[in-house]
């Protein structure tokens, strides 16, 4: 198996690709970057003298945590899930696949350009409703796709990011130290893990997250996966998809405009946008669950909000889920 990244050898690079037919006559490689930083793969855009591309190459481990073992085979499932959602309407907003290399856990894909990943609404705290709009359509068009009959269980990925969403959070020594992400995260994230009642939901929305669905999802529908361009959106990083419950992906959407705008009133947003049949209920109590592991989970983001924001958010998601 070749392993890429920004210090391969171009000639090296240029030599695998040309013999895999990827490139084109008289194509050559002129240059290796990063487009951003991937969490879960490795992921490059390679410019050559007539165009750009981008190679996304998955490793035995999360490539932001590599001390976290993950399936090499998610790269198979994204691959899969561009296939199922190559629909008139979904396709415009998803990037065109090019070419996948099974033995190499490599995909090569449409660059989409210098767009940026919306995770600077964490910092705006605002989503325009044009584009909240766009978001919640290209949600219910994945989750209307018939094709999936055969779409792969994905189980080894969705058992890690079980852990990381309905487990570890929940857990009073979990390794996590809150404190060096925020002084007085640990003390303020003591009652969620010391919860029955919390737990008790909790632990039913976990078990339906490991059991098999009725709809294709993405699986990590939030702004880190949401690429911005003029008026444009588009999906991408769908490696966590599976068929599932379309309310895991709503309260994914739904957790993240909270977080961002502060607005308790992103869940009437997000299901007033949506128009198709969900659980509300289950909406609600997915969101809570997403804002509490982003906040006292592993997988932090690039929010900047003070101690008493975050105490809002928290007693908020428990509301949420105690519906």
């Amino acid at each position: 198996m070749i392993s890429i990244d920004t210090n391969t050898p171009l000639e090296e690079l240029q030599e695998f690709l040309k013999l895999k037919n990827w490139l084109n006559t008289d194509e050559q490689i002129t240059s290796i970057t990063k487009p951003g930083e991937g969490n879960m793969n490795v992921v490059l855009r390679v410019t050559t003298n007539q165009r750009s591309f981008i190679l996304k190459q998955s490793r035995p481990y999360v490539q932001k945590y590599q001390e976290i073992e993950a399936p090499l085979n998610r790269i198979e499932v994204e691959y899969e899930f561009y296939k199922a959602v190559q629909a008139a309407f979904i396709s415009k907003h998803i990037p065109a696949i090019l070419a996948f290399d099974q033995n190499n856990y490599l995909l090569q894909m449409e660059d989409l350009g210098q767009c940026d990943d919306m995770t600077f609404c964490y910092h705006d705290r605002k989503i325009s409703i044009p584009v909240l709009e766009k978001l919640v359509n290209v949600s219910a068009a994945i989750h209307k796709v018939s094709n999936i009959q055969k779409f792969p269980e994905n189980k080894a990925l969705r058992e890690l990011n079980h852990q990381h969403i309905f487990v570890l959070p929940f857990m009073e020594e979990n390794g996590f130290h809150l404190d060096e992400v925020q002084q007085g995260l640990d003390e303020l994230s003591l009652p969620y893990k010391n919860d029955s009642r919390i737990k008790a939901v909790v632990n039913v929305l976990g078990d339906r997250y490991l059991s098999e669905g009725d709809v294709l999802i993405h699986g990590d529908y939030y702004p880190g996966s949401w690429m911005h361009l003029e008026n444009e959106v588009y999906i991408i990083d769908p490696e966590f998809s599976f068929i599932g419950f379309r309310e895991f992906d709503l309260g994914v959407m739904t957790a993240h405009l909270i977080m961002a705008t502060m607005d308790p009133n992103g869940l009437s947003t997000v299901i007033e946008l949506y128009k198709e049949q969900a659980n509300n209920r289950i909406v609600s109590q997915v969101a809570g669950i997403e804002i509490i592991r982003r906040l006292i989970g592993l997988a932090q983001l690039p929010l900047q909000r003070t101690i008493e924001e975050k105490d809002y958010l928290l007693q908020l998601a428990r509301k949420m889920i105690l519906v």
